[in-house]
């Protein structure tokens, strides 16, 4: 499965909050190395470095790669403010975010041990959410039709159609249709302690 650094970059600058300050910024308040992060979100530590300064733009699963290894969400990788931790997300507050071709609304307070976005994935693009990770995620279809592949094997989902996977598992979702495919969708943040038993032990300045 390609990594996120191998699919095409956000699109221009102007499509995405600017996010560099946020990103170094919440590497280290979860104590990961330049190398560590980069190595767990699949990328090279060059590549995150170019985030982290603004050279590059991210597409949203290396937002969301980012944002599950941080143990916090993508609105908070973007600098966005949400309401703390109220249980009600009225529909006026959801405002549309697009990157990399993808168009998310964050559909789930702040603060909690897992991450609720609604997303739409334009038919054509690279479809990776992420390649493997510890944590489970869900999935419903609203829209259209949704190619997954779950390790070797591939469904195809129809509206009102779900999965629910561990995320261990080698996964990838891609549109089937033109119009692209609408998704609720939900995935565990690494918050926890045995958070660094999943990524491994973490040596060295950090830079």
């Amino acid at each position: 499965m390609s990594s996120p650094e191998s699919r095409p970059s956000a699109g221009p600058v102007e499509d995405l909050p600017a996010v560099a300050p946020q990103l170094r910024a919440l590497r280290r308040r979860a104590s990961l190395t330049l190398e560590a992060a980069a190595r767990s979100a699949g990328l090279s530590p060059a590549h995150l470095s170019r985030l982290e300064t603004g050279q590059r733009q991210p597409s949203l699963p290396m937002l969301l790669a980012l944002a599950r290894i941080y143990g916090t969400t993508v609105s908070e990788l973007l600098g966005e403010t949400v309401a703390g931790q109220d249980a009600i997300v009225r529909t006026g507050d959801m405002e549309p975010t697009r990157a990399g071709g993808w168009t998310y609304w964050q559909t789930g307070a702040s603060g909690r041990g897992m991450q609720a976005l609604k997303v739409h994935v334009p038919h054509g693009s690279q479809g990776d959410i992420v390649r493997v990770h510890p944590g489970e995620e869900w999935l419903y279809v609203l829209d259209g039709r949704l190619r997954l592949r779950l390790g070797d094997t591939t469904h195809l989902l129809a509206p009102g159609d779900s999965a629910h996977f561990d995320s261990l598992t080698p996964h990838r979702i891609a549109a089937e249709d033109p119009h692209g495919v609408g998704l609720l969708f939900v995935h565990t943040l690494l918050q926890s302690p045995t958070a660094a038993l999943c990524l491994g032990p973490l040596t060295g300045e950090m830079p």
